[in-house]
């Protein structure tokens, strides 16, 4: 039986297991390695921290406004289910064929490479057994999410809690390092730092970010979902920004600019700089890294599975991805199609770089998504609309003017990537056309 609002599925998940959803799918494994490669970019200590506070803010005002259409709209698929309201079938294929073409597939195989990577430190593997514990690992949270939303959502809040107790222990006891100092936050501010190059650093700052739109993708299955979706879409993005600005300010203390741009593994190399820690910190750092890639594995099995679900619930994929458990009332075909996707893709790429690749992919849909806010308020105004976005219309402008500059920025300094990218969500439309024709002879 469907709710009021069309869903099959129960509606059992908590408000604090949504944000959960929220912090576990933004914490992987970027905020362990990005920090090095923006100090490389930016070189001092103000245009860094300037530029995670930035990006933070930009996240901020996404989760702000989304927060409105999750709470107007709590539909399983989230950016899908609003783009399909706000601009009908097309864009919401589009961003469903993305998302099943290119983002969650190798979301699902760099996150679960990089778990199979760490658990190397302590179970030496080669390269070929590091892609089949990967996945397994993808195999083993399809199970866990097969058998029901609880079940993967407790444990998901179990390794969320522990990672954001061990990143935030990391950050603050980096002030304790050997070498440490607070001379290495001056100059500040040196003259010369171009934005074009602020930009540019910007968007891997924006994918360890990544995630405070995703709890809404289960908007279908969170309990009181206009009174909890939005309280947790935005204390997700501020639990996330909190955290990376301590590790951040606490990174810096421990090692000079310089010292951050040299060092691949950077939490590595403050971690064995803190007295407390002993011999053991590169052993620490890589427990860290496993527990969070596994976190953000199940999270993004979690949300990205509802997107299938929810194109074929819509009538835009193949009927049978929308066969809920009767057992488990879980979107069980979604699952699996997710889990092989993300095992196929794992066992014939390196996907330690192609989720980088990609990251722009999904900048489009964020910008249309918070652009429907205006569209749906003039052509919707009398939809129920429990949490309206704190600051409309500077948030949402806010949001479109950096997701706009991002993009035209990362078309001047990477055309080819992005260009590949941007083909990539073009080729979904003649695939609609094909569809649609399918459906109509049939």
């Amino acid at each position: 039986m469907a709710d009021q609002w069309g869903e099959r599925m129960p509606r059992s998940v908590s408000l604090l297991q949504t944000v959960a959803v929220s912090v576990g799918v933004a914490i992987g494994s970027g905020i362990f390695r990005v920090p090095a490669t923006v100090a490389a970019q930016l070189h001092a200590p103000g245009p860094i921290i300037a530029c995670w506070v930035l990006g933070g803010i930009i996240a901020l005002c996404g989760a702000l406004t989304v927060a409105e259409l999750a709470a107007a709209l709590p539909r399983s698929g989230g950016i899908f289910a609003w783009l399909l309201e706000s601009y009908g079938p097309l864009a919401a294929f589009l961003f469903g064929w993305t998302e099943l073409v290119v983002i969650r597939a190798a979301a699902l195989g760099a996150i679960a490479t990089i778990f199979a990577e760490y658990l190397g430190y302590f179970v030496p593997l080669s390269a070929v057994q590091v892609r089949y514990t990967a996945a397994l690992a993808i195999v083993l949270i399809g199970a866990v999410n097969y058998l029901g939303v609880q079940r993967a959502a407790a444990l998901l809040s179990a390794t969320t809690a522990l990672k954001y107790a061990v990143l935030a222990g990391l950050g603050l006891l980096a002030f304790t390092a050997a070498g440490g100092s607070g001379a290495h936050f001056s100059p500040a501010w040196p003259a010369g730092v171009p934005l074009s190059l602020l930009a540019s650093a910007l968007i891997p700052v924006l994918w360890t970010y990544d995630g405070w739109a995703d709890p809404a993708t289960m908007a279908g299955e969170v309990s009181d979902p206009q009174r909890n979706l939005a309280p947790a879409l935005i204390a997700g993005a501020l639990c996330v920004m909190l955290v990376y600005l301590v590790v951040n300010i606490g990174f810096m203390y421990a090692l000079a600019p310089a010292q951050m741009a040299g060092s691949q593994l950077i939490a590595s190399s403050v971690a064995a700089r803190i007295p407390l820690l002993g011999g053991a910190g590169a052993a620490v750092v890589a427990a860290a890294v496993m527990v969070s890639a596994f976190s953000g594995l199940n999270a993004s099995m979690m949300t990205g599975s509802r997107v299938f679900y929810a194109m074929a619930d819509r009538g835009l994929f193949f009927h049978a991805a929308a066969r809920v458990s009767p057992r488990f009332n879980s979107p069980a075909v979604a699952i699996w199609l997710a889990t092989a996707l993300g095992v196929a893709y794992v066992l014939e790429n390196d996907f330690a770089q192609l989720a980088d690749k990609f990251i722009l992919g999904i900048w489009p849909f964020y910008a249309l998504a918070v652009a429907g806010v205006f569209v749906l308020r003039r052509r919707r105004p009398e939809l129920p609309r429990p949490y309206r976005v704190w600051g409309y219309p500077l948030v949402p402008a806010v949001f479109l003017l950096a997701s706009g500059l991002m993009v035209l920025n990362a078309l001047f300094t990477d055309p080819r990537n992005t260009g590949v990218t941007l083909l990539i969500i073009v080729a979904g439309a003649p695939v609609y056309w094909l569809r649609a024709q399918l459906a109509r002879r049939r």
